[in-house]
């Protein structure tokens, strides 16, 4: 079975100062672990190098998005396993080693576990690992050997880079597993406060903006133009009811949904960044 000093821990942080310690207090302490924080928190750092072992933490001098980050703490590790996990993302000690028992007969490129709340797991079919085309990429476990050159591209700065990155090892031959492990995922709850209105508005824009890319990317320019035109026009009508009866919040979130989409039909690159002055 892979030790534990096998493996990299590559955590990207934003906002994530009342999550991230429990996060970590759950993986092991031999492991490397590696925190790209993208919201410009010193003092962050300086805490968690107080508080745990093998950790490295580089904080960025400007929110670099999620592909990047994990690209440069993929770049600064040392082993040639790296688990990519999000900071709500709690990975105790005894579904680490069920994960690594699972997988310890198999090759991959790219392994996987289950959310705590996922119904899907009837899919397995009384299998412990099954092949799948993408993962989810609140846990990404990667084997450097098998990636075939290929790391997120940072075109992306946040929603499918993951299954961008999945896509692009199976063109190459890859295999991506999935394993009959849950582990608890609190998805959204990454940052400080999940209601915070700016998180709400980078995350509407980004999901349009990368989906028109990506569809782009792999399909085509006119095929993406022709899945996404609908929900260009969907999304209109819908920020023009919430303007109208003046429901503020939803109609500033469609309004992100519009720019976002408008920005990736005329190939502007991904541009929003929140709490940024010039957007």
């Amino acid at each position: 079975m892979i030790n534990y000093s096998e493996i990299t821990f590559v955590i990207t942080t934003f906002k994530s100062e009342k999550i991230i310690f429990k996060c970590l207090s759950e993986l092991p302490e031999i492991s490397p672990k590696i925190i790209i924080e993208n919201s410009g928190n010193f003092n962050l750092k300086n805490e968690l190098k107080k508080n745990f072992q093998n950790l490295e933490c580089f904080v960025m001098e400007e929110n670099i998005g999620y592909g990047r980050a994990n690209n440069i703490g993929i770049s600064k590790s040392k082993t040639n396993y790296i688990f990519i996990i999000n900071p709500d993302t709690f990975l105790s000690k005894k579904n680490l080693d069920l994960f690594l028992s699972k997988i310890k007969k198999e090759n991959f490129s790219i392994a996987s576990v289950l959310e705590n709340h996922d119904q899907k797991s009837n899919r397995f079919d009384g299998k412990e690992v099954i092949e799948v085309d993408h993962v989810k990429g609140f846990a990404m476990f990667l084997n450097k050997n098998y990636l075939f050159g290929n790391l997120f591209d940072e075109n992306f700065f946040l929603y499918l880079e993951e299954t961008d990155l999945c896509l692009n090892i199976k063109k190459n031959g890859g295999r991506i597993i999935l394993v009959n492990v849950k582990i608890d995922h609190f998805g959204g709850n990454s940052h400080s406060n999940i209601q915070d209105l700016e998180i709400e508005k980078s995350r509407n824009w980004h999901w349009m903006w990368s989906k028109f890319y990506f569809t782009k990317k792999h399909y085509g320019f006119i095929f993406a133009l022709i899945k996404l035109l609908p929900h260009f026009f969907s999304t209109f009508i819908k920020y023009l009811f919430y303007m109208f009866i003046f429901n503020n919040k939803k109609k500033i979130i469609y309004k992100m949904r519009l720019l976002g989409l408008l920005n990736s039909f005329i190939l502007r690159k991904s541009s929003y960044r929140p709490y940024s002055k010039i957007n």
